[in-house]
């Protein structure tokens, strides 16, 4: 979902905005963060900025002050922005980092915007195995390399070849995956980088047989996990990681009794409770207090301290 462009009003602005140089991309003030979240939470950005292209990019960050707060914001499926907003600029790619294309026999070649399904299904048009579980990741691919996302038996590392980014000061850079300091829901780059593109590696396979690979894995999730309802995915991190016979986050959830626990209009998700969900009410400081009081009765329960998955950004109100 792709925020409105409003008319900037330079009223009151601070300077560092006036002094930004001509861009070919949407700059936007004051733009409602629930509207581009799925939690349906969040308050207002003081800008967004949405580059035309790379080029765009490194000229807007180049000119942004170093004192000037600046986050990152994907698809808005694993954020939960709090309801005071975001200060400073935010930066957000859009349709123009979204493409996918086949750059070698077993390779593609992705836009961070891209959407993760998007690159499970052009591996499948082009017959590669191996990307499949991109096809249970709500989100984006310059998001699934920042946090090494995965399911079903894979994840971004195992077939990462290389991303391209640009760090603080505009300056674009490539790094090989073995560089990113890879591991369960982490990546260990040092420093600043707004990844615009990654390259991956699959391995050619049977078409049919990966196809319906991706729809095992759909029916899974639907059947699993509340996919229609106001969610950001999975909340807490497994406390083992990707071990298979390791402790689940939701396990832990559903033996401390927190399955179904609301505050307000945020509630624990009866289908899957290590997912939380807003019944459209909900405030961040009601999903985030809830989070919270999960922790809290998991650690009184069990003594494991789960760890926050899901990105919290901004400002209480």
């Amino acid at each position: 979902m792709t925020p409105e462009a409003r008319p900037m009003d330079m009223t009151g602005a601070p300077d560092w905005l006036a002094a930004l140089p001509p861009l070919r991309g949407k700059l936007m003030a004051g733009v409602t963060l629930a509207d581009i979240c799925w939690f349906r939470v969040g308050g207002p950005a003081d800008l967004v900025f949405m580059p035309a292209d790379t080029d765009d990019l490194s000229t807007f960050l180049a000119a942004l002050p170093e004192e000037v707060p600046l986050t990152l914001l994907g698809a808005g499926s694993n954020v939960l922005v709090r309801d005071g907003g975001i200060r400073g600029a935010v930066i957000r790619l859009g349709a123009a980092f979204g493409a996918v294309t086949q750059t070698g026999d077993t390779e593609l070649t992705a836009g961070a915007a891209a959407l993760d399904v998007r690159v499970a299904r052009a591996a499948a048009d082009a017959a590669l195995s191996g990307l499949s579980f991109y096809r249970g990741i709500p989100g984006a691919i310059g998001g699934a390399v920042a946090m090494n996302a995965g399911a079903y038996g894979g994840e971004t590392g195992d077939v990462l070849v290389e991303v391209e980014w640009l760090n603080r000061q505009g300056e674009k850079h490539v790094s090989a995956a073995n560089q990113l300091d890879l591991s369960y829901r982490h990546n260990g780059h040092d420093g600043f980088a707004v990844y615009t593109s990654a390259r991956f590696k699959g391995v050619a396979g049977d078409k049919a047989k990966i196809i319906a690979e991706m729809e095992t894995i759909s029916e899974q999730r639907e059947d699993s996990q509340p996919v229609k309802a106001r969610t950001g995915g999975s909340t807490f991190k497994n406390p083992d990681g990707a071990d298979p016979d390791g402790l689940k986050a939701w396990k832990l959830i559903d033996a401390a009794g927190c399955r179904g626990l609301r505050v307000g209009d945020a509630q624990v998700s009866e289908q899957h409770c290590n997912f939380l969900i807003n019944h459209g009410m909900a405030r961040a400081a009601d999903l985030e207090a809830l989070g919270d009081m999960v922790c809290d009765r998991v650690r009184d329960n069990s003594g494991v301290q789960l760890q926050w998955e899901i990105k919290r950004l901004g400002e209480a109100a």
